[in-house]
């Protein structure tokens, strides 16, 4: 009996979690993809990339993520993907977890044109180099490439929304070259202005899958944390057919995973 019972909670949380898997439409672990992850100020999305983090270091697949960490520092990430069994302190030491802590990074006020392009070009530079080492690698490895989060890298870079959007640029053209994945949160409610405004906008055009969190439309539930809406444009997902799709369901998140459910079929 308790070995049934086991069984039938882990497939309660395979049949939550596929509903994210099958709304972003990667099948088999193998998607070359780029996802944009919004949220805004009252609903954070980034359990999100915490599930795309722990997806991409499955223990039965060679992936490998390259973390750009703006948001927090490492121990963050790792005390939050071990309560969710993944361990970034082991995934770090078998070289399958590459963390670049850009908390200290500075552009100096000496010639700030310059100093904001130079430090995120030598930012760039050593993702490529990574990837690259990556991918000369034997054996079929997906190479995910993590931003936490673009509206600090804004920050980091003083201000300057076209060095961010030219970096995003260098960081997607890996997709092509070296069959890289790409998966940035960045926070939707903070562009008012129209000068910061393509910092969502070009995201969203580069983007293969977009997922919005955002709290509930009839406002707070005790069991309801918020809702998710995914646009699929297609290339990512493996059910034919180029068309749009586009999902809605809520979610519930719990300490070491997160409920995916349809509105109304939480019992």
């Amino acid at each position: 009996m308790p070995t049934g019972k086991k069984k039938r909670k882990k497939s309660l949380r395979g049949m939550d979690n596929s509903l994210l898997e099958e709304a972003v439409g990667i099948a088999d672990n193998r998607g070359r993809v780029v996802v944009v992850v919004e949220d805004c100020v009252e609903t954070s999305g980034a359990f999100v990339l915490h599930h795309f983090l722990k997806r991409s270091l499955h223990p039965d697949s060679s992936d490998v993520v390259v973390f750009i960490a703006f948001a927090h520092p490492f121990s963050h990430y790792d005390r939050i993907l071990r309560k969710m069994g993944c361990n970034l302190t082991v995934q770090r030491k078998n070289q399958r977890f590459l963390f670049l802590d850009m908390l200290t990074l500075e552009c100096p006020d000496r010639n700030e044109r310059e100093a904001r392009e130079d430090g995120l070009l030598a930012l760039y530079g050593e993702i490529e180099k990574a990837v690259e080492i990556y991918s000369s690698l034997e054996g079929s490895r997906t190479i995910t490439i993590m931003i936490d989060d673009v509206s600090l890298m804004e920050v980091a870079a003083n201000g300057s929304s076209n060095h961010v959007l030219d970096f995003l640029h260098y960081c997607y053209s890996l997709k092509e070259k070296y069959g890289c994945s790409f998966v940035t949160l960045n926070h939707e409610d903070i562009y008012s202005s129209a000068n910061t405004l393509p910092l969502i906008l070009q995201p969203e055009y580069l983007a293969d899958v977009i997922i919005k969190a955002e709290p509930l439309a009839t406002g707070l539930a005790s069991d309801v944390h918020g809702q998710l809406t995914v646009l699929n444009k297609g290339s990512a997902c493996d059910l034919g057919g180029s068309s749009s799709k586009v999902r809605n369901f809520h979610f519930r998140v719990k300490e070491n995973n997160v409920d995916y459910f349809y509105p109304g079929t939480r019992t």
